[in-house]
């Protein structure tokens, strides 16, 4: 999968003036178990495998069709990723989003996604909906019901996702680039999620004769994972597959064609609107996933670029040369392509970064990889697998990715035995075999017309596979009175609970700890108050940057040792500023928490920020919001911050102009006074004993003292209620419009807190929702619109948001407006609360079985002063509102009246029907935006 574009914060890693230390010893290398499971076979040709685990009270129900976008008929683009969402909806026994209701009313959640190789569809529910889930997944293979109503709703639906995606972002076309150049012969030429030409082209027939060619069993596993009898899961699965069958007509899915060589080099540069900063990226053909070479490329591209150790973030990042540096590794099964790539400095030289790039694959190709690194990368992509395996659903998934491009469900575990065989021979040689002079795609990537001729592959586009047309007539969904009825639940498996413990350290911090699992990993977090709020006047940002800067440097350490340490331990440390504070949490290998654990505590006690790391980190994150700006979501997001809290402590926004007035000694005042041991709190979890991480705990904190005093959080960091507005940023080379709307909601403290979570859940959690169901369901406006609001000291704001084509983004403020007010005078009954609660509940609770997730939620509560029991008594408190008070919350705070609304997009579009709605509209050019003021504009205060 390709990684982040652009990471949120910017990267951690930077020089340093100090001298460098002994080296420490070699760390072990990091195992992870192997996947357990049970595998069988029905006569249709339905591979079942099962992943047992009684310790958790969750089961996850998925099916993986080998179908993917490489399937995609001739002139059908995103086929697959249509059908990915088609047969999540409706079938003879279903009527349209039955299915959601099934899993998210019982406290569950679904989606499905589409790649290349395979669509899968997958569900995580209470175990004791174990049947009801393989009934849903037995109906949309044996009796979809691929109609007008389906095709049409789903297609619109996709198209609103493919311009949020690949439209709007500023470097969302990157992925047609990629694809485009990547392959010459084979069908992953083509954008997997589709065109809107192609798809405007299509026909229900169509539609149907992909389904009829490609989907059955005889296409498909089904995996099931998490708390069931194996016995009766056998059972199940005979009484509700075994008599589907198979396809009628077996369409090969083999794919035969094979990509030849790239025997010449080849550079283009590709245009697209609203690229704020241009980038330099290079592009080579590599092998398909199951190639035994595959392990070695992974090494490699470890190596070269995961973590601030990286030989590339090293030789662009921490030189200046670019803001961020990303690698993608495409593996399908019969090919795939690894593309490099860097978002410039706005002051660098082009084609120096461009020599940069080929300059470290000459490196590797020539002087090939050092022991250190070879083990620190192993040691990331071993570390990596122990989280995904953290939970038996991540097994499964993990499982799920490599049987679909392999065939062979113990895939995943020869992945890790290859990589952990890969020598440095084998790196040098796969870098020479592939990644050569000779074989290369320079490109580059700039502001520009939309243009897809500016990046189209010389190649001529070969003509792909069809399907047969459509027999019979579409199915339908049966009368009521003739619907089988999904079977009712069984017995929900009785499950221990991880104890949480509670100590105090030897200076009085306090601990919180749990065992939530038996994989040897564990997070440990660090909850210190003090976030963005504390920030002074015209010095937005002091916190972020506090937190981008805290491992770059201590007096013992410098950025580079910091990083070099941490990777080769497989561990990963990031801190997270929030408005009342900071989160500094670190995930390693059990056995290496300690080790890692002593950087940790480092970078909080002593965290020194140069000057040469602080003016590096600055830029970048100056080039980074130069980037969030052009960005329609992320800009409604910054807008809406002032819109709701003006000038006071949580309405603060950083900006290209308060980040220049942060210098070293406001750093490192401001951590002396908010990251200190009067005010810190820690919580440890995953497969650790308590005991263990209070050793820990104890040996890395417990003689931390400080003798200046703490600091003292702002006493009314909301501010006063703001006037109701309705913004306008007006981006006339927006892809899409990003719709905003929002009321100020109460503190975590608050008696109407419990009361407004539930009312929004009503309102816009999940697919469920109010918002979902109008903006998406019905009207197939937006990929998806959905509400929420923080858990913050004081008031937060609930906000509720979407993102649709420029044209209508009027239409989709009336909706949201709308839902707004029928919260309160058409509330929820019974009935429908008491699903909302269930759905509520199974999510927090699923996120309590990962030592990730329950971090998270432990932290936030002691962050807000809650007691951390609190995290066990989440559905209790649900439970204890009543319809009246959820209906009571909604109709005093969530009205259209008291809602402000933030629109980013091309105003000529929609301004005028928007007027008609919100009378009062200011409208500004995002040109003349001005974030340092509350009033938004160059002249305000």
């Amino acid at each position: 999968m390709i990684r982040s574009i652009l990471a949120a914060g910017v990267a951690f890693a930077a020089l340093s003036a100090t001298p460098a230390l002994a080296a420490p010893a070699q760390p072990a290398a990091i195992t992870a178990p192997e996947i357990a499971f049970t595998e069988w076979k029905l006569p249709n040709g339905l591979r079942v495998i099962a992943l047992r685990d009684p310790t958790t009270a969750s089961v996850t129900t998925s099916v993986w069709y080998e179908v993917g976008s490489k399937h995609d008929p001739q002139g059908r683009s995103g086929f697959s990723h249509l059908f990915e969402h088609i047969l999540s909806r409706k079938t003879e026994n279903m009527p349209y989003n039955m299915v959601n209701r099934l899993t998210e009313d019982v406290g569950g959640t679904r989606n499905a996604s589409n790649s290349d190789d395979r669509t899968n569809y997958y569900e995580t529910v209470p175990a004791q909906y174990l049947e009801t889930l393989l009934w849903t997944h037995a109906e949309r293979m044996a009796r979809p019901v691929v109609d007008n109503e389906v095709f049409e709703n789903e297609r619109a639906v996709v198209k609103e996702e493919l311009r949020q995606r690949i439209l709007a972002p500023p470097y969302g076309r990157i992925r047609m680039v990629l694809a485009e150049n990547g392959f010459d012969v084979l069908p992953q030429r083509r954008p997997g999620i589709g065109s809107l030409e192609q798809l405007d082209s299509a026909t229900l027939d169509d539609a149907r004769a992909f389904h009829q060619a490609y989907y059955g069993p005889d296409t498909a596993t089904l995996i099931v994972a998490g708390n069931f009898d194996e016995a009766r899961l056998r059972s199940m699965v005979d009484k509700y597959f075994a008599a589907i069958p198979p396809r009628a007509n077996k369409i090969p899915l083999a794919i035969t064609a094979r990509e030849p060589q790239r025997m010449a080099p080849r550079e283009l540069v590709a245009t697209a609107p609203n690229v704020p900063l241009p980038v330099s990226g290079s592009l080579w053909k590599i092998p398909g996933a199951a190639h035994p070479d595959t392990a070695a490329i992974e090494v490699l591209d470890a190596v070269l670029s995961q973590g601030d150790n990286s030989r590339m973030h090293q030789a662009l990042v921490r030189t200046g040369k670019a803001v961020s540096y990303s690698q993608a590794v495409n593996s399908s099964e019969e090919g795939g392509y690894f593309a490099a790539f860097a978002i410039l400095n706005p002051a660098a030289d082009k084609a120096d970064v461009a020599a940069t790039i080929a300059s470290e694959f000459e490196r590797v190709r020539d002087g090939g990889v050092t022991a250190a690194e070879l083990s620190e990368a192993k040691n990331e992509l071993m570390a990596s697998a122990l989280r995904r395996r953290e939970t038996v659903t991540g097994r499964a998934f993990e499982l799920g990715e490599a049987l679909v491009v392999s065939g062979d469900p113990r895939a995943a575990d020869i992945r890790l035995d290859r990589i952990r065989k890969v020598s440095a021979a084998d790196v040098q040689r796969v870098a020479r075999t592939y990644l050569t002079p000779q074989s290369v795609v320079n490109w580059r990537y700039e502001a520009g017309p939309d243009n897809p001729e500016s990046y189209a592959n010389p190649v001529p586009m070969p003509t792909f596979a069809s399907v047969p047309p459509a027999k019979g007539e579409p199915a339908k969904l049966n009368d009521e009175a003739t619907r089988v009825a999904p079977p009712a639940p069984g017995v929900a498996p009785q499950v221990q609970r991880a104890a949480l413990s509670q100590a105090k350290l030897g200076n009085g911090i306090p601990l919180v700890t749990a065992q939530t699992g038996t994989v040897p990993i564990a997070t440990m977090t660090v909850i210190l108050p003090g976030g963005t709020s504390t920030d002074p006047a015209g010095k937005s940002g002091l916190a972020s940057m506090a937190s981008i800067l805290a491992d770059k440097g201590t007096p013992t350490r410098s950025a580079t040792q910091i990083a070099a340490a941490l990777e080769s331990l497989g561990a990963q440390m990031g801190a997270t500023p929030g408005v009342d504070g900071t989160f500094f949490s670190l995930t390693a290998p059990t056995a290496n928490l300690a080790a890692a654990g002593e950087i940790l505590a480092d970078v909080i006690k002593n965290a020194s920020f140069p000057q040469e790391e602080l003016d590096r980190e600055r830029k970048r994150t100056i080039d980074s919001l130069q980037v969030a700006l052009k960005d329609p979501g992320s800009l409604a997001g910054m807008v809406a911050d002032r819109v709701f809290y003006g000038d006071s402590a949580y309405g603060a926004v950083t900006t290209v102009n308060s980040l220049p007035r942060i210098d070293q000694s406001d750093l490192a005042d401001w951590r002396r006074s908010w990251w200190h041991p009067k005010t810190a709190k820690i919580v440890v979890s995953g497969g650790i004993a308590p005991a263990q991480a209070r050793s820990v705990a104890e040996q890395l904190f417990g003689n931390w003292q400080e003798a200046r005093p703490a600091g003292v959080a702002p006493a009314d960091p909301a501010g006063a209620n703001r006037p109701v507005q309705t913004i306008v940023i007006d981006m006339p080379e927006a892809g899409q419009a990003a719709v905003l709307a929002g009321v100020r909601a109460p503190a975590r403290g608050s008696s109407d807190y419990y009361p407004l979570v539930l009312a929004n859940s009503v309102l816009g959690a999940g697919s469920n929702g109010r918002l979902f169901n109008e903006v998406r369901t019905k009207r197939g406006l937006s990929y998806g619109s959905y509400s929420s609001f923080g858990s913050r000291a004081d008031e937060s704001i609930l906000t509720a948001s979407a993102q649709t084509k420029n044209e209508s983004a009027d239409e989709v403020t009336q909706i949201i407006l709308d839902q707004f007010g029928a919260l309160g005078t058409a509330p929820a009954d019974a009935d429908a609360l008491e699903k909302r609660r269930l759905f509520l509940g199974g999510s927090y609770t699923r996120a309590l079985e990962s030592s990730s997730g329950f971090n998270s939620i432990v932290a936030g509560l002691v962050l807000q002063g809650i007691e951390p029991g609190e995290a066990a008594r989440f559905a209790e408190r649900l439970s204890a509102v009543s319809p009246t008070a959820a209906a009571d919350v909604a109709s005093r705070l969530v009205t259209p009246d008291k809602a402000s609304v933030v629109i980013v997009g091309n105003a000529a579009a929609f301004l005028d029907d928007l007027k008609k709605i919100r009378p009062n509209v200011t409208v500004i050019k995002a040109s003349d935006l001005n974030l340092d003021s509350a009033s938004l504009t160059a002249t305000g205060g």
